[in-house]
């Protein structure tokens, strides 16, 4: 099960005891966000692109959408997302539990969206579709070991909505 991987992991971080888990589902952002009682844009939500034999994994806020164009741009590839199997083989995690730590190795690249930048915490996945962790933008991407902050996401900006 992912989430024993996840907090096995987190222990190891002594975090473990950060890791929420509800009687409902928090496989969607809102979901999640009622379960959490907080607004859907801090949901760092997890989302699985097509790399090869390999894939893309980019956390962003839950308000944000990718850029087909600004994706393009960055990675050279059209955003083109993984399947629920291959989610699963890829990252050891279930669509709707999907986060961006506790991954076997050699398979996945993780970018942080800077979407979420606005946030002092944001609550990825902790590995099933009834859980969620509260993390600082800063820990997150030690614990993903995210390759850079990159800006591939649209609508959540004031601007762009207007």
């Amino acid at each position: 099960m992912a989430i024993e991987t996840v907090r096995a992991f987190l222990k190891e971080q002594g975090l473990e005891g950060r890791i929420h888990e509800f009687d409902s589902s928090s496989a969607t952002v809102a979901l999640a966000a009622e379960a959490l009682g907080t607004e859907p844009a801090r949901i760092a939500k997890t989302l699985s692109f097509v790399n090869g034999d390999t894939c893309i994994l980019i956390v962003a806020a839950g308000d944000a959408k990718i850029d087909n164009r600004k994706f393009k741009d960055f990675f050279g590839r059209k955003a083109t997302m993984l399947a629920p199997d291959e989610v699963l083989r890829l990252t050891g995690h279930a669509v709707g539990g999907v986060c961006p730590f506790a991954l076997p190795e050699g398979t996945a690249e993780v970018y942080m969206d800077i979407s979420l930048q606005r946030f002092n915490t944001i609550f990825p996945a902790a590995g099933s579709s009834n859980s969620a962790i509260e993390l600082s933008c800063d820990e997150l991407a030690a614990l993903s070991a995210s390759k850079c902050w990159i800006d591939v996401c649209k609508g959540w900006q004031e601007e762009e909505t207007a």
